[in-house]
């Protein structure tokens, strides 16, 4: 096969959900899978009578070096042999038919099956082809769907992105990562002690070039300025900018002779 080069040291995290493409059209599809599936820790394949057969080169070459989710993929004649092993399987369904389950949203599913698989209980997520998703029939081998919450006047997702929002939400099921934090690189925040230091700085400048001249507003107008630095993240870094900063413009100042006492 070509456009194959080993790809990335992708291996199993388990527990975790196998991905089951029910009746896959596209190879470029199921490439585009294997990578989204490596972006959220999943590894287990399993094709359902693929459109064009399996393998396929173009898989590969959309997988972007997802290649070993590939060549682990397993196939099957139909939904109830490729979940035959499994304890417990969940199908995406944009428009549930007529059928009695339960919904969950893809946080919800996510969630659910991090607990089952704890349990050491094998589980399963089933993806429609393309076109068409699911059949009632497929969805009768499920015991819950999962309905993703998008805009409901525009809900088409393609095979790969239908994969990716499990593939994300089961990753963050786990994921310890504070939803905001600040990227300082090679410097640090700024403690409260250097904070104030280059306070002291500026306020000193302020007071020399006589920004502060009138001395019932000072008070008042000290406390915006110290309030203005103290409610973000200023780093060390920004503060010795600032610092020169305010040294050069007190030097310019002294130098055209503006020098306020």
């Amino acid at each position: 096969m070509t456009g194959r080069d080993g790809g990335a040291p992708i291996a199993p995290i388990d527990p975790s959900p196998i991905v089951i493409l029910v009746r896959p059209q596209l190879a470029d599809n199921i490439g585009s899978v294997a990578r989204a599936m490596a972006n959220g820790g999943l590894f287990h394949l399993r094709l359902v009578a693929p459109r064009d057969g399996w393998p396929q080169d173009r898989a590969w070459r959309m997988a972007s070096g997802a290649d070993r989710i590939l060549e682990a993929a397993t196939v099957y004649d139909d939904v109830p042999s490729a979940i035959a092993d499994l304890h417990h399987v969940m199908a995406t369904c944009p428009r549930p038919r007529h059928v009695v389950k339960p919904v969950m949203t893809a946080r919800g599913a996510a969630m659910e099956l991090r607990e089952i698989c704890t349990r050491g209980l094998k589980t399963g997520i089933l993806f429609g082809p393309e076109r068409a998703g699911l059949d009632n029939d497929d969805m009768a081998c499920a015991d819950a769907l999962v309905r993703y919450p998008l805009n409901p006047a525009f809900m088409s997702l393609n095979l790969s992105q239908a994969v990716m929002v499990m593939a994300y939400e089961w990753w963050m099921a786990i994921d310890g990562s504070p939803p905001r934090e600040l990227m300082t690189n090679e410097t640090h925040v700024a403690t409260k002690g250097e904070l104030e230091n280059f306070l002291t700085h500026l306020i000193a400048e302020l007071d020399s070039c006589g920004f502060l001249r009138n001395l019932p507003k000072r008070p008042g107008m000290v406390r915006n300025i110290r309030h203005l630095f103290q409610r973000g993240e200023v780093t060390e870094q920004e503060l010795r900018t600032l610092h020169g900063v305010v040294a050069e413009l007190a030097h310019g100042r002294r130098q055209n002779g503006r020098i306020e006492t």
